[in-house]
């Protein structure tokens, strides 16, 4: 099972990094950062900013859920969608802006 703060824990520094703001250290601050990056990763060129576009939405919805089971079943589709792109589109996206 994934938690809110695994989820942080695992993203919150690139994610931050491309929103060029602090770390998130709350889900909701998590969520805007994520809003903020999927332009930015778009207007890099850089695939699967859809996905965190999508992963948003499901830590969304995790937020305003009270039922634990499905709370938990959207934060584990977010993971799922963040766990193979994040990093590697931080890099790029570094590459991209010659950091």
């Amino acid at each position: 099972m994934i938690t809110i703060e695994d989820l942080i824990r695992r993203y919150a520094d690139d994610i931050a990094y491309v929103a060029q703001e602090p770390a998130a250290s709350d889900l909701g601050t998590f969520i805007n950062q994520l809003e903020v990056t999927v332009p930015r990763y778009s207007d890099a060129g850089i695939n699967g900013h859809e996905d965190l576009e999508t992963a948003a939405g499901h830590l969304n919805e995790a937020c305003g859920n009270a039922d634990e089971s499905v709370r938990n079943a959207f934060l584990q589709r977010a993971d799922e969608l963040l766990y193979p792109i994040v990093w590697d589109m931080t890099q790029e996206y570094r590459d991209a802006v010659d950091d």
